[in-house]
Order: C-alpha cells, then structure tokens, then sequence
C-alpha cells in the first residue's frame, strides 16, 4: 500500500506539473480524464495525507530493525540519535503547521 501510494503521489504531481495546463477558471483546457486539476490537486494531497499513517505504521511494524540498525551503526549513542531524529520530525511538522496557519 505504501508503495502504491508513493507511485500514485508521484505520477499526480507529474501531472498536475508538467501534464494537466495551469490557468484560471474553469476552461475544458483545465480537464484531464474528466475530472478539473484542482480535483486532481484535492486527490494529490489526500494521498499524502494518507502516506502519513502508512508511514507511521511501516516504521511501527519494523521497529526492531530500526533500533537494531542504529545501535550497530552509532554503538552506545543509538538513543541519543533516535530522540533527536524524533524530536526533528516533530520540529519539522510544527513549522509547516504554523507555516500554513499565517
């Protein structure tokens, strides 16, 4: 599912960037398979929002690989570097919250 939902990300932000012509209004030029780019737009973004839990649930279901992985890589620091990466993420999700709110 994640990689279905990657691909189809990918192949709508092709379109709706180099396929489906910007403009104004609702002119036919503006339509591509029967739907309006900005329907186009409203499915790109559900299927981002959708990539967020898929995300989530991948990384949830290979947890142990991820710790073991860091602990190999950074030895003793492994939990140092995960909180931070964590911590990032969180900072990351905040500015763009904010970023969309003003």
């Amino acid at each position: 599912m994640l990689f279905i939902d990657i691909t189809s990300i990918a192949v709508l932000g092709f379109l709706l960037g180099f396929v489906i012509p910007k403009g104004q209004g609702y002119s036919s030029a503006n339509y591509f398979l029967g739907l309006h780019r900005h329907d186009w737009a409203d499915i790109h973004l559900y299927l981002a929002l959708l990539l967020l839990p898929l995300l989530v649930l991948h990384v949830s279901f290979n947890w142990t690989w991820v710790i073991q992985s860091t602990k190999r890589y950074l030895g003793n620091h492994w939990r140092n570097f995960l909180w931070a990466v964590s911590f990032a993420w969180v900072v990351v999700l905040v500015v763009g919250w904010i970023a969309i709110k003003f």
